[in-house]
């Protein structure tokens, strides 16, 4: 373990860049409320004002990533599937972090090299996909725009700030989320960021993190053989007349099944009859996977986008940001092993594959009075209590703590990732 990387920082209570105000802000709370008998003050939530909201999103549905492997196993993926919605267009461009021109997607690449039965591609977007991530959008625009008057009508760039990895799906997906959220009104260009895959850090970057990637390999392979998982795997592909040594597992499996339920597309009768078994046991697959009693592989999977978050929320809290250094809305398009990761370090996982065109959504409030803050956190558009916090109303220090476990710099995330290659390098290995 490298000295340094995986200490624990506590927020006291909102860490080093509002320490001062925030703690002169809770002594006038503690003065101002009566505190309950747990010790903890009530709040009263007709006097907090909304400040900031960020989105995590996993895209709409998709054609699978990998066929299966006997062709009278395969759904029909036609080309009519890929007809766009009139009511999603919405023109974006996409640019880098630092706005400069797009970056190349090898993603995309490798996806158009497997071409489907029906003549789609692996892992396109789907109108079906396009309908949900719009329906996603004017959910938002309920609750921002129609329920509370917090962000304008039509798409302000100085409201708005949106990333996306850079896959095509992803980036479609934004554009039908965006043009449900602010119903084809604009302001300014529509701008989508997106990094280069080598340094992404919207998704667990294995390629990028020498570390990470020698630590799960070998795991998908030996998530198979694992007691429970081995048998339930043996009974489906011999239901499916599938060769016990094709590669086929569950997670290939579920990504096959979801997508055809999803499309209403005729599948095999053995998927069906074994669609909840399969979908439980992609999920502890996964979590094998992952293993997430492995705090380190939690933290370099996902640590890089958790201190992005962190840091948004820092900066609007902090009265030295600068106007303009911060947007009203943050929207980031991810993917379910970006989402699954998050859930788990935020103590919110519900055993459950995340859905196409899910959403986490985290809420950041002010008192009016007291001016503390305080975090809400959705996922499925339903309420959650993350660990370590009292309430589904979280104090902004006690939600800071949380993530702080997992949370890595740029810094220590590249130094975790490149020291341990030269430390193994250095075994011989």
């Amino acid at each position: 373990m490298i000295s340094g990387v995986f200490s624990v920082r506590m927020w006291g209570p909102v860490g080093f860049l509002t320490s001062l105000a925030y703690c002169v802000h809770q002594r006038r709370a503690a003065q101002a409320e009566p505190r309950s008998a747990d010790g903890q003050h009530p709040v009263d939530r007709s006097r907090l004002e909304l400040k900031m909201v960020q989105v995590v999103f996993r895209h709409g549905a998709r054609s699978p990533l990998k066929p299966l492997p006997q062709e009278e196993q395969q759904a029909e993926w036609n080309l009519q599937l890929l007809e766009v919605p009139p009511q999603t267009q919405f023109d974006y461009t996409i640019t880098n972090l630092a706005g400069g021109p797009k970056p190349h997607s090898p993603f995309d690449s490798q996806y158009h090299e497997t071409k489907l039965k029906g003549g789609m591609f692996a892992g396109q977007l789907t109108n079906v996909g396009m309908q949900q991530m719009f329906a996603l959008g004017k959910r938002l625009r309920k609750n921002y725009v129609e329920d509370i008057p917090f962000l304008s009508p039509t798409f302000n760039p100085l409201e708005v700030f949106v990333r996306s990895t850079n896959i095509y799906r992803n980036l479609e997906s934004t554009r039908c989320l965006l043009a449900g959220l602010f119903q084809y009104q604009k302001e300014g260009p529509i701008i989508i960021h997106a990094d280069e895959a080598s340094s992404e850090v919207l998704y667990p970057n294995y390629q990028n993190c020498w570390s990470l990637r020698e630590r799960i390999r070998g795991r998908r392979q030996a998530a198979s053989l694992q007691p429970g998982i081995s048998e339930d795997l043996q009974k489906v592909k011999e239901g499916m007349g599938i060769t016990s040594n094709d590669g086929v597992d569950f997670l290939s499996l579920f990504d096959n099944m979801a997508a055809e339920q999803v499309h209403s597309l005729p599948s095999c009768p053995t998927l069906k009859r074994f669609a909840w078994m399969i979908e439980q046991r992609a999920v502890d697959t996964a979590l094998y996977v992952m293993q997430r009693e492995d705090r380190e592989s939690l933290q370099m999977a996902v640590g890089p986008f958790l201190h992005i978050l962190e840091n948004n929320l820092l900066k609007a809290v902090d009265p030295a940001t600068p106007p303009g250094k911060t947007r009203k809305l943050y929207l980031y398009a991810a993917h379910d092993v970006t989402l699954m990761p998050l859930l788990i370090t935020l103590g919110i996982f519900d055993h459950k594959w995340p859905p196409f065109a899910v959403d986490l959504t985290m809420e950041l409030y002010q008192h009016r009075e007291s001016k503390e803050w305080f975090v809400q956190l959705y996922y499925r558009g339903e309420e959650q209590v993350p660990k370590g916090c009292p309430d589904r109303l979280c104090p902004l220090d006690k939600f800071l703590n949380t993530i702080s476990v997992y949370t890595l710099s740029p810094e220590k995330y590249h130094t975790l990732c490149s020291q341990v290659q030269v430390m193994e390098l250095g075994n011989g290995e």
